[in-house]
């Protein structure tokens, strides 16, 4: 599994050549990461129910026009996005027949889902994204965390910190590690990701926790375009700028 530097809200694939220029550019010398490529989706987009994200998200039929085939350094991610737990298993595999042949990862934007609806994720990596509700529905406590991840072992691969989850708040690293800590310590099979509003100039955030996890993966959104807010489209100067410093930081 290797480590990655993300980026989520691409919506054409003339982005992703622009950003794999970059990676390529600037990656460490036989550094084993890669470049997450994410694409938004969520229930209501899914299903044609209209939502203030319509017009920040790709439309659903586009997505694989996004994932197009390209090098073994680009790993391409379908966020799906539901915090009002509406999904059902069907939603998942349309939502993959979507993304097409091409994805690799399906990252859950869902507070603690229901593991049947990881089952339709077939062969493709899953990213739980452990988020601001995940963790206040778990008390705030990275032993409740551990206890509630035990219902998905064996089913998912990754978990994401995210406490802005999308909102461009600035992680506190050291807040987080315990939870990444209780996680390796239990989960060791499990590659960590942390986000929260990570950008060219505060890329540093995540420095406490990289010095204890030297594999950790990020992903960058909010914090990409100048207003700050993820319905806005990414400025892809900022995007180039916060890859190059983030292959700097990351081994």
């Amino acid at each position: 599994m290797n480590p990655y530097i993300g980026i989520t809200d691409f919506t054409t694939f003339e982005q992703v050549e622009k950003m794999l220029e970059v990676f390529r550019a600037h990656r460490k010398p036989n550094s084993k990461r890669v470049l997450h490529i994410g694409v938004m989706m969520s229930f209501k987009t899914l299903n044609g129910i209209e939502t203030k994200w319509t017009k920040a998200f790709p439309p659903k039929e586009s997505i694989q026009e996004i994932f197009r085939p390209t090098d073994k350094k680009v790993y391409y991610c379908l966020h799906y996005a539901d915090y009002n737990d509406d999904t059902k298993p069907d939603d998942i595999a349309r939502a993959i027949e979507y993304a097409g042949r091409n994805v690799n990862g399906l990252q859950l934007d869902m507070p603690w889902p229901d593991p049947g609806i990881i089952a339709k994720a077939n062969d493709l990596e899953v990213i739980l994204q452990i988020g601001k509700v995940a963790i206040e529905r778990a008390n705030n406590d990275p032993a409740m965390v551990i206890r509630r991840l035990g219902r998905y072992e064996g089913i998912i691969h990754r978990i994401l910190l995210d406490k802005s989850m999308g909102q461009g708040v600035p992680m506190d690293a050291n807040e987080l590690i315990p939870f990444a800590q209780a996680i390796k310590d239990r989960f060791p099979q499990l590659g960590i990701v942390a986000a929260g509003g990570l950008g060219p100039d505060t890329v540093n955030l995540v420095e406490p926790l990289a010095a204890r996890f030297p594999d950790i993966s990020i992903d960058a959104q909010g914090k990409l375009r100048p207003s700050g807010s993820a319905l806005d489209p990414i400025d892809w100067e900022m995007a180039g700028d916060y890859l190059a410093k983030a292959l700097r930081l990351l081994s």
